[in-house]
């Protein structure tokens, strides 16, 4: 059986991201504290999803310490890859539920309207603009390649567009009394939560599932390696993504003559190349056969 290895990506440090942690921290703490005193439940709400965000954060740091420093092993041979997904997936489906218990509490401020110190509102809106700005300009880079840094980036981003929205409200509030726009505003940013976050769920458990990436049609990949001479059939393939980055293949191959080991070799080399250059798969496993009595599906029900 042959397997290839023929990628590399560039470890990302995790300094950016502890930076934003500490930075989340402190915003945090002012704006909860001061949705209390001001009684404004949009900047509490800003408050809650920035906490959930230093939460998932942690959780993203962590996952990218393990993911860089865990190598593989007898007992765990994949290493800790696949921490990041693990940690995106907690990150979009704790954003998401907050999301709806904001959206609830938006409704229940809608038959309930109070009167909230709008200045202290506005400053702290000002604040997290600041903060979360910094944080997403710090992550804008990491997040172009990897699923976790990219599920912190959106984590902060909305944050920040939650804090813009804030500070409109508290402008509404404090020139014009119209106090039934933070309950507005918050169903509104409860919406937006779980549209941004529902993208990065969705991919992130097909990881975990197994499933083949949606880039890839596997049709179009066994034409192409039908294409190699000496191939007569290719059989019980799987497809999948060990993380962002990471994708495996493992197929029966049926060969036409009963060809020598060492011809094999060269035929494995082309069909890695074939994979690696027009699907971007990174590790392939191929089983040699040639007149073995076995099932010649191409996806196997085990």
């Amino acid at each position: 059986m042959s397997h290839n290895h023929s990628h590399s990506h560039p470890a990302i440090t995790g300094k950016n991201l502890l930076l934003s942690i500490i930075l989340n921290i402190i915003i945090t703490v002012a704006q909860l504290i001061g949705g209390f005193i001001s009684g404004s439940l949009a900047l509490i709400s800003d408050a809650v999803h920035n906490f959930s965000d230093v939460i998932s954060l942690i959780i993203s740091y962590l996952a990218n310490i393990l993911s860089n420093r865990k190598k593989q092993t007898l007992q765990y041979t994949f290493g800790y890859k696949r921490a990041e997904i693990i940690a995106a997936f907690i990150n979009a489906s704790t954003l998401i539920v907050v999301a709806i218990i904001l959206g609830i509490e938006a409704v229940k401020r809608f038959n309930t309207p109070k009167e909230i110190n709008s200045d202290l509102v506005i400053w702290l809106a000002i604040l997290g603009i600041a903060v979360n700005g910094f944080s997403v300009l710090l992550l804008k880079k990491d997040a172009k390649n990897n699923l976790n840094m990219k599920s912190a980036y959106l984590h902060l981003l909305t944050d920040m567009l939650t804090s813009v929205a804030v500070l409109i409200g508290g402008l509404l509030m404090k020139y014009y009394q119209i106090y039934l726009v933070d309950a507005l505003l918050t169903l509104i940013i409860s919406i937006y939560l779980i549209y941004m976050s529902w993208d990065i769920l969705l991919t992130s458990l097909k990881i975990l599932m197994l499933f083949a990436p949606e880039h890839i049609k596997i049709d179009e990949v066994v034409n192409e390696v039908l294409k190699v001479n000496e191939i007569k059939n290719i059989h019980h393939v799987h497809i999948w993504q060990l993380n962002d980055h990471d994708c495996h293949f493992e197929a029966h191959i049926e060969f036409k003559e009963n060809i020598q080991l060492s011809d094999f070799d060269l035929v494995c080399e082309q069909v890695e190349e074939i994979l690696n250059t027009k699907f971007q798969i990174h590790h392939c496993n191929l089983q040699p056969e040639f007149k073995r009595n076995d099932v010649k599906e191409l996806i196997i029900q085990d």
